[in-house]
């Protein structure tokens, strides 16, 4: 999946014009958040989205004069009954934001950001600049975000419900590890190539450390006593957030046996999601997948939050005039 700052940097290499749109703070409600970003073209080509519409439509035809002109601006909106009537943007919240057509010159910290293999915040100075917000004569800020590494996702197994999940989550920027012994099925012709895996004895792949970043874990492996085995191993590891498969009747079997044979505190237990997904009523295969990363999308917003890390977005469609 390409991230946006990917985006920004291979736009660039085509074209040294553009202009970049951020929504910087939200009251009340809207139809983005935050952080919401996206590039303006000089081919009237758009890459992201600020929020769709009236909301949108009007950013953009305020980022063509910020191109002509190459002055930056401030913007704020509030969306209410005589601005987004007809577009059905009339949620009432008022929208504030930058409009940057010198985005281009910052192109050593979009190549930095593009990298995602660590934690750096940039910002939007009060004279439109760009900066690291490092930079101690920075001076005051009219926006500040933090770009961190994609959270980890860690699943053991690689039948189906794996296969399902990779791709997905991929494209939801996870980034995916697959554990398992069966070279069958944990390999590149049933995973995308971005798809790190592990293949091995279960006894050393347990034994494996976590990464750097946060991680979330997800046990989809071929069978109950497969799952108890790697639970066993799973449960003492500090996941964010960790999932298994399965009925809660067989949650409540596992979970008496782990604590009958010493294996778990039920402190520890208490944090294990079993069934794992929300409850939507998926059945198939796919359907599942969807339940299981809808919760893990969840607990990783709430993460994020706590951390007030902005979350990273993929670059979104390219849309051209309409």
């Amino acid at each position: 999946m390409v991230h946006f700052y990917e985006q920004i940097v291979l736009e660039l290499r085509r074209n040294p014009r553009l202009a970049l749109g951020v929504i910087s703070t939200v009251k009340g409600s809207s139809p983005q958040k935050p952080g919401a970003k996206a590039l303006f073209l000089p081919d009237d080509r758009m890459i992201g989205t600020l929020g769709g519409g009236c909301l949108e439509a009007e950013i953009r035809r305020r980022a063509r004069l910020a191109l002509d002109s190459g002055q930056p601006a401030t913007f704020e909106l509030t969306l209410d009954h005589d601005f987004g009537w007809d577009d059905g943007l009339i949620c009432g919240g008022t929208v504030r934001g930058l409009i940057l057509p010198r985005a281009g010159e910052a192109l050593p910290i979009w190549s930095a950001l593009a990298q995602r293999d660590q934690a750096r915040s940039w910002g939007v100075r009060e004279d439109f600049s760009i900066a690291w917000c490092d930079d101690p004569d920075a001076g005051r800020w009219l926006y500040q975000e933090t770009v961190s590494p994609p959270l980890a996702l860690w699943m053991a197994g690689s039948g189906h419900i794996a296969q399902a999940v990779a791709p997905l989550a991929l494209t939801l920027d996870f980034d995916v590890t697959v554990f398992d012994d069966r070279p069958e099925l944990a390999n590149h012709d049933c995973f995308p190539p971005e798809a790190h895996l592990r293949v091995g004895n279960w006894g050393e792949l347990l034994e494996t450390p976590l990464p750097p970043q946060p991680a979330l874990g997800l046990i989809v492996t071929r069978g109950h006593q497969h799952d108890a085995d790697v639970l066993a191993e799973w449960i003492h590891k500090p996941f964010l957030f960790l999932g298994m498969i399965g009925s809660s009747r067989k949650a409540r079997i596992i979970r008496e046996g782990f604590i009958k044979k010493k294996m778990a505190a039920k402190e520890e237990l208490a944090r294990l999601a079993c069934p794992v997904g929300l409850p939507i009523g998926a059945i198939s295969v796919h359907e599942i997948a969807v339940s299981i990363l809808a919760q893990y999308i969840e607990k990783r917003a709430e993460y994020l939050a706590a951390k007030s890390i902005a979350p990273s977005r993929p670059a979104g469609p390219v849309l051209s005039a309409t």
